[in-house]
């Protein structure tokens, strides 16, 4: 009897290791088929297996990941030896503050510490390009200038809205010389709050692309106010050397009734001050254009010499008719001052 058993014990354990082997890999928890790109294992995997098929793997949904935030740069320059120096990082950005651009990009080279400390946005409030290339506008993001100065460049519609869609904190941009397919960019519900819009002979821009510039955006997302866009460049607008005419100055007296100021100094602006500074071969603007100052209460200066259809008399009889509300003087040939 003890034989027989030993003889059934022995096979059972063939059938089961026999049972082991014919099963499919498919049917296993660990299969490739358990990972998030696939699906879960199908019933009938031992069928599929023996007909020489692998088993459908279903694609599961891919969700964005972000990437983790990046942390803040050391507050000591780490040492060779395994120290660090004796001077914290704020002071070391005092003594970079006294350094140019040029010489702030040197210093990049010597360290990883120093390449991220010198990239400071602090360091580049004000950038000025003479002209861009891809790499140059990854460095301008790099360091979330205040003051950008893109005049005379050759930048692309396409680049411009890359960089405001990704300047928040932008509120001086100069675009002089720039074609109106690039500075059309700005007509969208992304452009920041600039305090200082510069589109001096800027190609192509009339009396028609004003409007787009002024009117409200039509790619307003749900929970975007709809105000104008005029009120993204409230403070400054220089607007010398256009092809426009009196239409452009009365769409901007009724888009920007109270803007705080417009001249051409972004420096030192006043919070009460208006100042409509138009400079250049303006040979459109008329007499009419005057009539047009008179909706904006605050202001203070306004500076026609270079527009030739204005009149002397017809400044004379502008201040005639501001005497009551706002007293102007005329200090030169065309060039009206509020009297203090």
């Amino acid at each position: 009897m003890d034989a027989e058993d030993e003889g059934e014990e022995h096979n059972s354990r063939n059938e089961l290791l026999s049972a082991s082997i014919r099963t499919p890999v498919g049917d296993s928890d660990h299969s490739h088929c358990s990972s998030p790109q696939a699906g879960p294992s199908s019933e009938g995997g031992s069928e599929t297996q023996e007909k020489g098929q692998r088993p459908k793997c279903v694609q599961m949904e891919r969700h964005v990941i972000r990437p983790p935030p990046i942390s803040p740069p050391p507050d000591r320059l780490p040492l060779k030896d395994g120290k660090t120096h004796v001077i914290q990082r704020e002071v070391w950005m005092k003594i970079f503050n006294y350094l140019s651009h040029q010489e702030l990009c040197v210093c990049m080279r010597v360290c990883k510490t120093w390449n991220r400390w010198c990239c400071d946005k602090r360091l580049w409030t004000k950038i000025d390009l003479n002209s861009t290339t891809p790499l140059m506008l990854s460095g301008i993001i790099r360091r979330q200038p205040v003051f950008l100065d893109l005049s005379w460049t050759n930048i692309s519609k396409k680049q411009l809205s890359w960089l405001i869609n990704r300047l928040p904190g932008l509120r001086v941009l100069k675009l002089s010389g720039c074609s109106w397919a690039a500075v059309s960019a700005l007509c969208t519900s992304s452009c920041p709050l600039l305090r200082t819009l510069d589109v001096q002979w800027v190609e192509g821009l009339k009396d028609a692309q004003m409007r787009d510039l002024l009117s409200p955006p039509t790619d307003n997302r749900p929970g975007q106010s709809l105000g104008p866009q005029s009120s993204a460049y409230e403070t400054d607008l220089r607007l010398a050397g256009l092809d426009i005419t009196d239409t452009s100055l009365r769409l901007i007296c009724q888009q920007m009734p109270n803007p705080s100021r417009r001249t051409r100094n972004p420096g030192g602006c006043s919070a009460t001050a208006t100042t409509w500074w138009t400079r250049g071969l303006c040979n459109r603007v008329t007499d009419h254009s005057l009539n047009f100052f008179k909706r904006c209460g605050s202001i203070c200066q306004i500076d026609l010499r270079y527009c030739k259809q204005v009149t002397k008399t017809a400044c004379e009889r502008f201040i005639a008719e501001m005497s009551v509300s706002v007293p102007f003087k005329l200090k030169e040939d065309k060039l009206l001052q509020k009297a203090s």
